[in-house]
């Protein structure tokens, strides 16, 4: 099995002692030399300076490149671009970009009257500028939104078609899941490369909830595994060897990247990791 690429993703935190927590993570991940980080945008655009202060910090102070999710969600054209661009003079050149969930209690996505309706035009945008590698989302278990898998493949080749240069899809718990994706993908023309999301399970319930807000499959023999392990007080014993054979099976089927969803904890990714053969590359002084 080969040694995997890796990322990481990162939420802003809204607290000093999430803050603390972050940078924790970042001290206990960022010696693994992962290909790049990237920190998420909250619903509604709720974090943009949040985000922005994060991937900024990051970008000066730990040594690795740092993608900023950008969104559609309440902004005008220019204030979107205006961000886009305020990144980019301040050396970050990646940009995960995405429609964005609607603000909590509303009933669905509504575009700005000056913004941007899609994703696509999103991209398309900047694109144009000449300035981003754009990363998008992509969907191996349909959208809330979509009638289909092959509506998901069919909306990735729009945006990949409208300037994005890669894709990382929402998590999955099986490989096979991923896999018929990325079949589809080929026969569609995709040829950007796909990197696998990837949830370690810190919480069970919290993960079963997630998975049902985001269309997400959840095999039913992953509920009776962690019905047993938590009745037996094992359950990170189970989350770390379920990931890890999740991601060994991902490697043996040609996967060569892994985006880890890290939720601002480090432990559990980074024994997954290790697992993997994926060990510290650098020291801690060197990336803090």
């Amino acid at each position: 099995m080969r040694t995997p690429r890796i990322s990481f993703e990162f939420f802003p935190p809204k607290s000093l002692e999430a803050s603390f927590r972050l940078w924790d993570t970042l001290g206990t991940l960022a010696p693994l030399a992962p290909e790049f980080v990237s920190v998420t945008y909250g619903a509604g655009g709720t974090t943009r300076k949040l985000t922005h202060e994060a991937v900024t910090t990051i970008h000066d102070n730990f040594g690795v490149p740092v993608a900023a999710h950008l969104t559609c969600v309440n902004a005008t054209r220019a204030e979107t671009l205006d961000i886009a661009n305020q990144y980019a003079a301040a050396g970050v050149t990646q940009i995960v970009a995405l429609r964005g969930d609607p603000p909590k209690g509303s009933d669905g996505f509504t575009a700005h009257a000056d913004g941007f309706a899609s994703s696509v035009e999103l991209i398309e945008a900047l694109a144009q500028t000449g300035k981003f590698d754009i990363r998008v989302g992509a969907y191996p278990d349909p959208h809330p939104e979509s009638a289909s898998m092959q509506d998901c493949v069919d909306y990735l080749k729009r945006k990949i078609d409208a300037g994005a240069t890669s894709a990382i899809t929402q998590f999955f718990f099986e490989a096979d899941t991923f896999f018929r994706f990325r079949d589809a993908c080929t026969a569609a023309g995709i040829t950007a490369p796909i990197l696998p999301g990837i949830l370690p399970i810190e919480n069970w319930t919290n993960t079963r909830r997630f998975a049902g807000r985001c269309g997400a499959t959840i095999p039913a023999w992953l509920d009776d595994a962690y019905d047993a392990a938590i009745r037996d007080n094992r359950e990170d014993l189970l989350s770390t060897a379920i990931c890890t054979e999740l991601c060994s099976d991902l490697l043996d089927g040609g996967v060569e990247d892994l985006h880890f969803y890290t939720l601002n904890k480090p432990e559990l990714t980074r024994d997954v990791c290790a697992a993997l053969g994926v060990t510290p590359k650098v020291a801690l002084a060197e990336v803090a």
